[in-house]
This record gives structure tokens, C-alpha cells and sequence, in this order.
């Protein structure tokens, strides 16, 4: 099989596999070690996929992720997540859908003080679900809801995916977290309304909750203070320069990865970004024969390699 072709038969089994359920950065890592096993030698394909392993998990600006992560979990083990959620259903709780908006109301906040999504719809989910099917909420909206809510951590800073996009891109990760703010208020105002109108015109899908006194909710507003003071620490030390986004986390980092219940997750964007260097440079090895030389800095200690 000539090396184009290998190329090819790589990127087609690459998405046959991904309807397989395995996870996507295991697949290429697989994929890439044997592609550049054949096209080289097995002994290159370890040396290099050591050495990319090695630089993504050894670089310092993305020790920021897992610590993003880590705090998101001390906030819900702290039960900051649920106070969110009480203080968003003692306001609205009264209207139409009220527990779903609540809880697209707690996502938002939630997702201020933990960058992943994935960690941000578990949390909520783990809050939030028990409640809703309490009050009768239909199933369908109940989820659904979660995964939007969860989604919003894309967007509100501080946000993974930003996070590494400025890294990539060697943009301003400061900027990046400004920009997302009003995006994601203008999307969650927009899941609100959704899910206001579904339930007016479906209200069997979600009842109302009942209405609060004005003094219940002055008093549920403590349960936002932890929130907007984490916020304000993250969003106030990027924006006037007092730290960066790799130390911003450090300032709130009390805990061992191992009393949370996402330290493999944390782990997960590296091991991506790892696969995704063996996935290229198989693909560029498929594209390049010819010029083996571009890979010899990896192979000083295996010369019949070359």
C-alpha cells in the first residue's frame, strides 16, 4: 500500500471508528501509532508518540484545565451549586417552567467558576434532576434542559475551549473570557424564553412553582456571594494583569485531585491534543515519504528507522 493511500485508509477508518463510541482521543492515538508504524517503523511510532505525550502533558500554560476543573468540583462539593440553584428558584420559581429556568439560571452561574461543560451538566444534573421529576417535570424537558444549561460553559468565562484556543492561536486568553460574556448571557436569556413559551403553551409539561415573599428571597441572595466573589477574583485579576490564566486557579486551589470525581476528565484535553500530534504527523508522514528527514530529531536512537 503506498503511503498516500495509507493516509487515506486512515482517515476513513478514523471516522468508521468514531460511530464505535471510543473515545476519540484514544482512536487517534491508535490510529497514528500504527499508521506511523508502517510507514516508518514501530520503534519511531513509540520514540515519537512518547516525546509528543511527553511536551502536552509537560506544558506549563495547560496545567490551567485541570485546576479549572478541580475548582468547579470544590464548588460542588462545597454545595455552592446547590445554593445557586435555590437562590435561582426562589426568584423564579413561579413561572411558567420555573425549576427549568432555575436551573438554566444556576448552570450559568456554576458555569462562572468551572470552565467544563461536561463538569458543569453533571453537577447541575446530579442538583437539579432529582427536583424537577419531584415536581412532575416531563423528562424530556428536565434533560434537555441540563444539557443547554450545560453548554453554557462554552461561552461564559472561564471557558476550557477558550482556554486552548488561545493557546493554539497565541491570542489573549483575558480577551477571549471578555468576549464570551455577552454571548453567553444573549444565549441563555434565549434558552430562558425557550423554555418560558414551551412550558405556557405545554403547561402540564412543567408546573409552577410556588411564589416566595420578598424576604425569603433577600435572604437566598447569600447564596450568591461565594459565586460573584470567585468570579470577580478570576475575571479581575486577568482583566487588570494582577496573574495569568495558568496561575488565576491557584488562588482557589485547596483540595486533592483525588476527592473529586473528575480527575480522569481533567486529564482528557491533553491526551487529545497529544493524539491529535500522532494523528498529524502520520498524516504527514503518508504525505511525505520521500523527506523522512523532517522527522529525525526524533529518531536519534533508532538509525535503522531512517
Amino acid at each position: 500500500m503506498s503511503p498516500t493511500m495509507a493516509g487515506i485508509a486512515g482517515l476513513i477508518l478514523l471516522f468508521v471508528l468514531i460511530f464505535s463510541k471510543m473515545p476519540v482521543g484514544f482512536l487517534m492515538m491508535l490510529l497514528g501509532i500504527s499508521g506511523f508504524a508502517y510507514l516508518v517503523s514501530p520503534d519511531a511510532a513509540l520514540n515519537l508518540t512518547a516525546k509528543d505525550l511527553l511536551d502536552v502533558f509537560g506544558s506549563y500554560n495547560l496545567t490551567v484545565i485541570p485546576l479549572f476543573i478541580l475548582m468547579g468540583q470544590i464548588a460542588f462539593h462545597s454545595g455552592i451549586s446547590s445554593r445557586l440553584f435555590k437562590v435561582a428558584y426562589t426568584f423564579i420559581g413561579h413561572w411558567p417552567g420555573g425549576m427549568a429556568v432555575a436551573t438554566l439560571g444556576a448552570c450559568t452561574g456554576f458555569s462562572a467558576i468551572c470552565g467544563s461543560t461536561n463538569a458543569t451538566a453533571a453537577t447541575m444534573a446530579a442538583v437539579t434532576l432529582p427536583e424537577m421529576k419531584r415536581y412532575n417535570y416531563h423528562d424530556s424537558l428536565a434533560t434537555g434542559v441540563v444539557a443547554a444549561g450545560g453548554s453554557l460553559g462554552i461561552l461564559i468565562p472561564p471557558s476550557v475551549v477558550f482556554i486552548i484556543y488561545g493557546i493554539m492561536t497565541e491570542q489573549s486568553i483575558g480577551k477571549l473570557f471578555i468576549a464570551g460574556i455577552i454571548p453567553g448571557i444573549f444565549l441563555t436569556v434565549l434558552f430562558i424564553l425557550a423554555v418560558v413559551i414551551w412550558s405556557t403553551l405545554r403547561p402540564d409539561l412543567a408546573p409552577r412553582g410556588p411564589r416566595t415573599t420578598l424576604q425569603a428571597k433577600m435572604k437566598s441572595l447569600a447564596g450568591l456571594l461565594e459565586t460573584l466573589a470567585l468570579f470577580a477574583m478570576v475575571m479581575g485579576g486577568l482583566f487588570f494583569r494582577i496573574f495569568y490564566a495558568h496561575r488565576s486557579r491557584r488562588h482557589w486551589r485547596h483540595g486533592h485531585p483525588d476527592h473529586c470525581g473528575d480527575s480522569a476528565q481533567s486529564r482528557l484535553p491533553r491526551i487529545c491534543r497529544g493524539a491529535l500530534r500522532d494523528h498529524t504527523h502520520f498524516l504527514h508522514g503518508a504525505g511525505h515519504r520521500g523527506r523522512r528527514h523532517h522527522f529525525r530529531p526524533f529518531f536519534g536512537d533508532y538509525p535503522d528507522s531512517l
